[in-house]
């Protein structure tokens, strides 16, 4: 065997990384085509054979895989420093490790973030919302919260999983998803406390097809994060659709404290976005008693748990991640679900009328 092809050899993974780069850029080119060759293609039959075989396990492998990630990475250089591994032989590893964590990200996964727009996704016709459009939303938002409020939030996890699930699969259709997809069981996050601190209040683990729930979420947060994640493992990859299919879910769910939870962690967005208005004020008073009581103690909650450094690194972290995968607006884009549940129920409202 020539020496070249003792390279190419020994750099196969880095070859097959920079392959699947040049890939990832005619995916973002060609979104149509990512949607059905990847996304509606070979997507689907990696997450229905990867999750029923991570679900058998009661903790994340994914968190495993991080930890044994860093671990290793941190053993092979010391190697390196103590003459245990020759200079030659970790320039080989490291390289190909990271070339090896790339693919596997990017064919487990990753590609999702390269397909059709939520609105092109689901044939909705996008709307220009003004002000007005964004305060009859807001109004309903409200509405929903006030008319829904529950005087004790006494689901448990079991029971908000199958609700979840049910109404994921009633509304397949509407959402283009394909249901069942495999398996979607929620894992606690191995290092809450850590990601509190952050503000995290859950993850999908793309490794090996994981939903993430940190443990200090107060039950209310429950229904909205874990539509949240699942909606992830549908292959959503943009933040704001998937605060938007967590929105649908929870809001067309028959359990009022499910549709109650949902419009609750979905009104602080709108209240984020309200707080330009000179009658900000008068807004929040439109909200029930109780339903403020709710909104305080989720702040209050997550004021005490955060760590404004980690909080900040992680945020940047996050940002640099999704702009990494051509998400403009990086972290923002979480706000962006205020956009589209207005022009969604602008939408809505002019049909009915």
């Amino acid at each position: 065997m020539t020496r070249s092809k003792k390279t190419v050899l020994k750099f196969l993974p880095v070859i097959a990384a920079v392959f699947t780069f040049i890939l990832t850029e005619f995916a973002a080119s060609f979104p149509a085509s990512t949607e059905k060759f990847y996304s509606n293609g070979i997507y689907p039959v990696i997450a229905s054979a990867l999750s029923p075989v991570s679900s058998i396990f009661p903790f994340s492998l994914d968190d495993i895989f991080y930890v044994a990630l860093v671990l290793f990475f941190i053993v092979l250089t010391v190697l390196l420093l103590i003459k245990k591994v020759p200079l030659k032989k970790y320039l080989v590893l490291l390289p190909n490790t990271i070339a090896l964590v790339y693919l596997s990200f990017y064919w487990l996964w990753g590609f999702n973030y390269y397909r059709e727009g939520l609105t092109k996704r689901l044939d909705i016709r996008e709307q220009k919302a003004d002000e007005e459009d964004f305060r009859n939303a807001l109004d309903q938002i409200i509405t929903s919260v006030n008319k829904n409020y529950p005087d004790t939030f006494d689901l448990s996890k079991e029971k908000i999983n199958s609700e979840i699930e049910t109404s994921y699969s009633d509304l397949s259709n509407i959402l283009r998803i394909n249901y069942p997809q495999g398996i979607r069981r929620p894992k606690p996050i191995t290092f809450s406390s850590l990601f509190a601190k952050a503000t995290i209040s859950g993850y999908f683990g793309p490794f090996f097809n994981e939903i993430h729930i940190n443990k200090y979420l107060l039950p209310v947060e429950y229904p909205w994060t874990l539509a949240h994640e699942k909606s992830h493992q549908f292959g959503i990859t943009s933040e704001a659709e998937a605060n938007f299919y967590a929105w649908m879910v929870c809001n067309n769910s028959t359990d009022s404290r499910i549709r109650y939870a949902g419009n609750l962690n979905l009104l602080f967005y709108f209240l984020y976005e309200a707080k330009k208005l000179p009658d900000y004020k008068e807004i929040i008073e439109k909200t029930d008693p109780g339903v403020k009581n709710d909104i305080n103690r989720i702040i209050r909650h997550w004021n005490k748990l955060r760590n404004a450094n980690i909080e900040k690194v992680a945020a940047k972290a996050n940002d640099t991640y999704l702009k990494t995968n051509k998400v403009e607006r990086g972290i923002d884009d979480y706000d962006g679900v205020v956009k589209f549940v207005t022009e969604y129920l602008q939408a809505k409202n002019t049909a009915e009328q």
